[in-house]
Order: structure tokens, then C-alpha cells, then sequence
């Protein structure tokens, strides 16, 4: 895999939202408008008559389009033959037939986020058929399982905030072109992500599946990721040499887990960047990459910090580059070594916060009673 540059990676982390909250498909804030990609869209758009279908709208600066999202809709417009992107979230669409696309062979772009599809009344296969679709966003619906089979021209998919209790393998190892993959707030078990499902998706960069029923980490992941997010489960345990097969990985999240310990080398990564381990039960320090730069480790059980162990020998011609670390809700008691300044140098901001104390229950001796005798219930004396 090629190299990955600094600012390659920034736009990756921060400029394509497939994180743990909710995504902004207001569109009212949304900017739908866009340039004709190239001179060819503008050929095929001329020999196409300019049709709309009446339940939306299409715009002349972006005559590839046709905005159907906040109508109210319950069914599929008819779409023409022209259009390449489509939109249709924020309605109360339930199905999709068999010939609901039969025109529009082209599309590129479809988001059908925010509607009421329910798996049942979705036709098998419906989408496969589109050989041009690159992106699928199909947030926010009921849906059962994945609409398989799936094009193998897609890049991006989103089917976070369903319903989803299972993954069709032989319609992930096909999905060879797939980047970014959102299954978040579903309801995956661990079976459901083991085996060879996505170890075969050799372009895939981000995956998320924060909020499911997971209990461990997913298995067989390629070995392009970069970005795992995995918060909101019940993960008790990394293996030794999990992040084997992912070398790449520069953005590793697993807030809201029930991580106890870790093992010591676990995250010795040479391009991990960011790490995200808040709200779980961590105890013990465990070995800090020189490249990483913002750790999480609040609201954890962590009594002490042993910063040698996070970082057992300096270099000040190649210094740990960590700039940023939370430490606040755990049960330390301060103040840190001062070898943390010596050992992350480029530390910038250091949150140590409130941390939880616990409660001193003094219980104090009940004073004897002296003077009058206390008679027993025969009628003796305690004296």
C-alpha cells in the first residue's frame, strides 16, 4: 500500500462523517449542488429529453440530479433515464419494486436515508442491477438484512441505523471497490462479522460498527483499513496480535466497551494516530507508539499511571509525538510523574480533570452507656 500522507489522513479522520452520532441529512444544511464531474455527463445529458418527474425538483446548474427528499412520498417516483444522482431521503417510502430503477441505469448516486424500507417489501436484487452505482445510503430505515445482491462498482455504503442481524458473505467478498463501509446501530452479533466477510474487501478504508451487539473484535479484517470504529459494544478483550493483518490502521475508536486490560503491545503501530479508549475499565498502562498523537483514556478505573511503561526510552532526535491525552473520571491520585513531559515532549494539552474518589465511610464506636444498670428481659442486670 502506498504511502498515506499527513494531510491525506487529516481529510480521511475529519472530512468523511461515518463516526458514532448523526449525520447531517438535514436539506436545508445540506449542499446538494454540484459541478457536472466531466464533459461527458454534459454529451449524455443532451441526447436525454430533460424530464422531472412532478414530485421533485431538478436544478439547471446540476442537471444530472432530480431532488425528491422531503415530499412526504410513500412510493418511487418515476425517474428518467438522465438522472445520475438521486434523492430521496427524509419521506415515508416503504418498498422498492423490481422495476423501480428500470430506466435509470445510470445512477450513480443513490440516498434513500430516513424512509420506512422494510426488507420485506424491498425486490431482491433490485440494486445490483445498477453497474454505475458508486454510493448507497440507505440510513435511517427498518431494515432486516442487507439488500443482496449489491453492485461491485459501489465505493461507499451506508446502512447504519437499521435493523441488521447478519452479513451475506458472498455479497461482501465481492465488494471489492467498497472505501467506506457504515453498519452502525444495527443489531450485528459477534457471528455475524466473523469468517471471511470483509477480509476480502481490498479497498476498504473505514469501517464502522459502533452501537451492535458485538462481544469481541470482528475477524478477518483487510488489510487496507484505516479507520475501525467499534464504540457502544460489549468488547471485553483485544488478542495479542489482533492488528496483525491491519498495519495500516491510523484511527482505532472503542469508547463504551468493557475493555478490563490489554495486552502490552497491543497498539504498537507505526501509523496509529489517534486511540480512543474512554469509558471502559482499564487498570493497567500498556506501551504508547512513538507516532500516536491524541490518546483517550478517560472515565476508566486507572488507580496509577506507570509512564515508564507507556514509554520505556526517550530519543530526542525522533521524540513520541502524542500532543493531546484525557485522563479525567478515572481514581488517580495526583500529581503524574514529570517524566511525562520528558517522555511526549509535544504535549500540548493534558486533561486531568475530576477524578472519582472513594467514599470514606468512618464508622465510629457507639459509647458504652454508663450509670443506670440495663436490666435483661429475665429481670438480671448487664453489670
Amino acid at each position: 500500500m502506498a504511502f498515506v500522507t499527513r494531510m491525506p489522513i487529516l481529510i480521511l479522520l475529519f472530512g468523511v462523517n461515518i463516526l458514532c452520532k448523526e449525520t447531517n441529512d438535514d436539506p436545508s444544511t445540506r449542499q446538494h449542488h454540484r459541478r457536472i464531474r466531466t464533459p461527458i455527463d454534459l454529451e449524455l445529458y443532451r441526447s436525454f429529453p430533460r424530464e422531472c418527474a412532478r414530485e421533485c425538483r431538478c436544478i439547471p446548474s446540476f442537471p444530472l440530479a432530480m431532488y425528491c427528499d422531503n415530499r412526504k412520498l410513500k412510493n418511487l417516483p418515476n425517474i428518467p433515464a438522465h438522472v445520475r444522482y438521486l434523492f430521496l431521503q427524509f419521506n415515508e417510502i416503504e418498498s422498492v419494486p423490481e422495476n423501480a430503477f428500470v430506466n435509470a441505469t445510470l445512477l450513480q448516486e443513490i440516498n434513500l436515508s430516513h424512509n420506512k424500507l422494510m426488507s420485506s417489501k424491498m425486490a431482491k436484487g433490485v440494486f445490483g442491477k445498477l453497474k454505475h452505482l458508486i454510493i448507497l445510503n440507505l440510513a435511517h430505515n427498518k431494515l432486516g438484512d442487507v439488500p443482496a445482491p449489491l453492485p461491485n462498482n459501489l465505493e461507499r455504503i451506508d446502512f447504519s441505523s437499521n435493523l441488521i442481524t447478519k452479513l451475506p458473505a458472498d455479497t461482501f467478498r465481492s465488494l471489492i471497490n467498497v472505501t467506506i463501509l457504515d453498519l452502525g446501530y444495527n443489531r450485528l452479533p459477534d457471528g455475524a462479522v466473523r469468517g471471511n466477510h470483509l477480509g476480502k474487501m481490498k479497498s476498504l478504508l473505514q469501517l464502522n460498527l459502533c452501537s451492535n451487539k458485538l462481544k469481541s473484535m470482528p475477524g478477518d479484517l483487510p488489510a487496507s483499513l484505516l479507520q475501525l470504529s467499534v464504540e457502544n459494544n460489549h468488547i471485553s478483550s483485544i488478542p495479542a496480535n489482533y492488528f496483525r493483518k491491519t498495519p495500516h490502521l491510523i484511527s482505532l475508536r472503542m469508547t463504551h466497551n468493557k475493555l478490563k486490560q490489554v495486552p502490552y503491545g497491543v497498539f504498537n503501530l507505526s501509523k496509529l494516530i489517534e486511540l480512543k479508549l474512554g469509558h471502559n475499565l482499564l487498570t493497567k498502562t500498556f506501551y504508547v507508539s512513538r507516532n500516536l498523537e491524541h490518546l483517550y483514556l478517560n472515565n476508566n478505573d486507572f488507580t496509577t499511571l506507570n509512564v515508564t511503561l507507556m514509554c520505556p526510552t526517550t530519543d530526542i532526535t525522533n521524540p513520541n509525538h502524542l500532543t493531546y491525552i484525557r485522563l479525567e473520571k478515572n481514581k488517580l491520585r495526583g500529581p503524574l510523574n514529570s517524566y511525562i513531559y520528558a517522555c511526549f515532549p509535544r504535549l500540548r494539552r493534558f486533561v486531568f480533570g475530576e477524578q472519582y474518589t472513594p467514599r470514606v465511610v468512618e464508622i465510629q464506636e457507639v459509647p458504652k452507656l454508663v450509670g443506670m444498670p440495663i436490666l435483661q428481659p429475665n429481670g438480671e442486670s448487664n453489670r
